[in-house]
């Protein structure tokens, strides 16, 4: 080991037990230097006649918690993993692993080279990989069917899921359970008894268990895995290990990891990975930025808005005070919580006792003015200027000094409603997506005015209560609905011109979206935001709207639908669309997929650029993270700005050019460099 290599793998000796310690904080990760200190410990154990068993273990909160990424398309440096691997599996004496925290990815890979496995019961272990878009590249897909069984090899590598220590220990994962404290010691005892026994090699294990699950995998998990390449080919692996040798089994495996690896969807999800990460980190802040103490909530309305950002709340004990105007009102959005609460417990996600523990953390009230012992205060009324304002000049009266007053608006001005108060500095939007007891994004939009401290609370309450908050600054829609603008436009021009709401939303679904623009429109309802005067048709969507077609809700909206909400073409809204192409003088045409993406899907990505060079988006990453969290953008495409570097910025505004589009002049520089955002 050369001088420059840090020290992060140690070994200490019990008697005739050598003991292979893991430091590299904080998830004693693979990096190049602990594969190198394995080796060089593995290799001197092995020589030491005097040692006659072996213990790897992990100092600090984890065992080998993975590979570590950041060195993934770098050159590789030290020795090779599954040479390393292979070497402790081929090694003449016992090798045990103690496992701790978590044994994931390359750190269960780790353990399964080694004999035996000994694991404290609040240890994890799992191959999580397909989150990422691989798969355990270093034998897990060839090992595992050999130590748990095809069928738990299928799920762990298909889904990504860990299995908690005793569960681990059922399926033949674990051999021993721990001490929760005294791993160490448990250990060295466990290794000396198995000295008698020495190695077993996993690679000579049989493979057993059922194939059929693999495709019975395929089946339940088909809505699931669409579009998606890695569950299917973490399932070919671990078939291919039924029929092929072990050697062969790992260059199977070898061949469809470097496809993953080298591929754009893996590249997608690694980059969601790590934005998720960055948009947690706010530009400009400085670092020793005191947080808020928010010990108590407020919510103003109890609709389904209100009731489902409450719930988020309760659910880490902090207690909500929630006011309505009208006692009905109250009640009913009481009863909606309590009713979605009692279908998790149904379904096993709570007991019935932590039910009445959450709901009893509420304070229902008819007066603001019980909201003045809160430290946030979150308004979700509906989205009218002069009612918020009206609301925030009151609560700028009843609040305590340093309470947070935010607003749930989806597209409204932040800095106008600040102005309703005398303390802009504490008033900041916080934009919940609906299901807000579901749904993981929140746009934490900053205001001129918003203090940093302010700021910095809201992005860690976000994080706190399970979300992925997104600093966004102030504009028509934020981040996510100012991009959906441009697409829903194009989508009704296309109607015009001769597409077919079927097309359009097959075409999004295709493409990896959860639904298309118009079947979001059905769901979320024709009518919100309509001017709700039957007379006044000026669109498509008002004449929907004024027949009383507004959505799934009233069984029609651009579709007909049946008493299961099952979709189907309305002969209704292609009278309507020709209607209005003859009104307009717009002659019908065929549209292909490909104009629909283009006028759909490009605008979006123009849109961002404009977002980020107006500075109400601090980094490209950050608008990636809005669309995979907030609207379903398929996560193996990394987002709409990620995506168009995969898909051409200079492809982009050739065809953006080619239908008449201004082109924003940061998406041109991209074109122009031939660089993705």
């Amino acid at each position: 080991m050369s001088e420059d290599t840090p020290v992060s793998v140690t070994m200490e000796k019990d008697g005739e037990i050598a003991v292979i310690i893991v430091s590299n904080p904080p998830v004693n990760a693979l990096s190049w230097h602990v594969r190198q200190g394995l080796e060089d410990h593995f290799t001197a154990a092995l020589a030491d006649d005097s040692v006659k068993a072996i213990v790897l273990r992990c100092a600090g909160a984890t065992f080998i918690a993975g590979a570590d990424i950041s060195e993934f398309g770098k050159p590789p440096r030290g020795p090779d993993f599954n040479a390393v691997l292979n070497s402790i599996e081929a090694a003449s004496k016992p090798v045990v692993a103690a496992i701790h925290g978590t044994a994931l990815g390359g750190g269960l890979e780790t353990a399964l080279v080694c004999h035996y496995r000994i694991a404290v019961p609040s240890a994890k272990l799992g191959v999580p990989e397909v989150k990422l878009g691989l798969l355990p590249g270093a034998g897990g897909t060839q090992r595992l069917p050999r130590v748990v069984g095809v069928e738990a090899a299928a799920t762990m590598t298909s889904t990504g899921d860990p299995v908690p220590a005793p569960k681990a220990k059922e399926m033949g994962l674990v051999d021993e359970l721990a001490g929760e404290d005294s791993l160490a010691a448990d250990a060295i005892a466990f290794a000396r008894a198995k000295i008698a026994d020495g190695p077993r090699p996993t690679r000579e294990r049989p493979v057993f268990g059922d194939i059929a699950v693999i495709e019975e995998l395929k089946a339940k998990n088909a809505k699931r895995w669409r579009g998606f390449e890695a569950p299917y080919a973490n399932l070919a692996c671990v078939e291919a290990a039924t029929r092929l040798p072990f050697e062969e089994g790992l260059a199977f495996e070898r061949e469809q990891f470097m496809k993953l690896m080298f591929g754009s969807q893996s590249a997608a999800q690694r980059h969601i990975f790590f934005a998720e990460r960055q948009a947690a980190k706010i530009d400009g802040l400085p670092k020793d930025t005191q947080l808020r103490d928010i010990k108590k909530v407020g919510i103003i309305g109890a609709g389904t808005m209100g009731g489902g950002i409450m719930m988020n709340f309760l659910q880490k004990g902090i207690p909500c005070t929630i006011v309505e105007m009208q006692q009905d009102a109250l009640d009913r959005g009481l009863r909606v919580v309590r009713k979605n609460y009692d279908a998790s417990a149904a379904k096993g996600r709570f007991k019935l006792e932590q039910v009445d523990q959450m709901m009893g953390l509420v304070t229902p009230s008819l007066e603001l003015d019980a909201l003045a012992d809160c430290d946030l205060i979150i308004e979700a009324v509906y989205e009218n200027m002069d009612v918020k304002k009206d609301i925030f000049g009151k609560l700028d009266k009843i609040a305590k000094p340093g309470a947070i007053l935010a607003s749930n608006t989806s597209y409204l001005d932040i800095d106008e409603i600040a102005t309703a108060t005398s303390r802009p500095g504490d008033v900041l939007g916080m934009h919940f997506f609906s299901p807000a007891n579901v749904m993981k994004l929140l746009e934490v939009v900053r205001g001129k005015k918003t203090a940093p401290d302010a700021l910095a609370t809201a992005m860690a309450i976000g994080k706190k209560i399970g979300k992925v908050a997104v600093v966004a600054g102030v504009c028509d829609g934020f981040i996510g609905n100012r991009m959906l603008k441009p697409r829903q436009v194009e989508a009704m021009k296309l109607l015009l011109e001769g597409a077919t709401p079927a097309q359009v939303d097959k075409v999004h679904v295709e493409f990896g979206m959860p639904m298309g623009p118009f079947q979001m429109s059905d769901l979320a309802g024709v009518d919100i935001g309509w001017h709700r005067d039957p007379n006044r048709i000026e669109s498509i969507r008002d004449a929907l709207a004024a027949e009383g077609r507004w959505g799934q809700k009233k069984q029609a909206g651009f579709y007909d639908y049946d008493e299961k909400r099952q979709p189907s073409e309305s002969p209704r809204v292609a009278e309507l669309i020709e209607e209005f192409r003859a009104k307009e003088g717009v002659e019908k045409r065929e549209i292909t997929d490909q104009e629909i993406i283009e006028r759909t899907l490009y605008p979006m990505v123009n849109e961002g650029a404009l977002i980020l060079s107006e500075g109400k988006a601090q980094r490209a990453s950050d608008i990636d993270v809005v669309w995979i969290y907030g609207y379903g953008w398929p996560v193996y495409r990394g987002g709409p700005m990620f995506w168009a570097g995969l898909e051409g910025t200079d492809k982009i505004v050739a065809a953006l050019e080619k239908h008449g589009f201004k082109i924003a002049p940061l998406l041109r520089e991209k074109a122009e460099a031939k660089t993705g955002f």
